[in-house]
């Protein structure tokens, strides 16, 4: 295939599939009454969703993990709030009806990826559960995964999922 000079490249075509990412904020919070109120409450009432959250707690610290319906305003929303975090770009996959988390563990494996950490989401795009999962090499992981079948979903699709982005009761 030869491209005339100047011509865009198509990515996709030209490098192999990029699958759809979606951005993870990692918040660090005192371990103190009411820091995961205060964290949450900062999307109250906003045209963005929470659609997954873990909470990891050690003895003077917790880390939450959480997704949400758009990025660009959450990562403005802890800005303004002052709450420190990190971003990574992570996969959420879907399993089918007639798929299991000892399938995906397999695909993975087999190239030799490990999951770094996993948890669920609290929507399901297409009526299918849904795992938020961090690799090493998430381009990677989502090449095999969907070769192997597996619904990947953009952080379109989570909006559409959490009935679009009307403000939170």
């Amino acid at each position: 295939m030869s491209q005339s000079p100047g011509a865009p490249i198509d990515f996709e075509v030209e490098f192999g599939y990029s699958p759809p990412m979606c951005t993870q904020f990692s918040v660090f919070l005192d371990n103190r009454i009411g820091k995961l109120y205060e964290l949450v409450e900062v999307f109250d009432g906003q045209p963005i969703r929470i659609v997954a959250f873990s909470v990891l707690d050690s003895s003077d610290h917790a880390v939450v993990r959480l997704v949400t319906t758009k990025a660009e305003r959450a990562r403005q929303m802890l800005d303004d709030a002052h709450f420190p975090y990190a971003e990574s770009e992570i996969l959420v996959v879907e399993l089918g009806a007639h798929q299991r988390m000892t399938q995906m563990c397999i695909a993975l494996l087999s190239a030799e990826l490990n999951i770094d950490y996993a948890y669920p989401l609290m929507t399901r795009p297409h009526g299918a559960a849904t795992i938020a999962i961090h690799c090493e090499d998430p381009v990677l992981a989502g090449q095999i995964l969907n070769r192997k079948g597996f619904g990947l979903v953009s952080e379109a699709q989570l909006s559409d999922a959490a009935g679009g982005d009307t403000p939170m009761a």
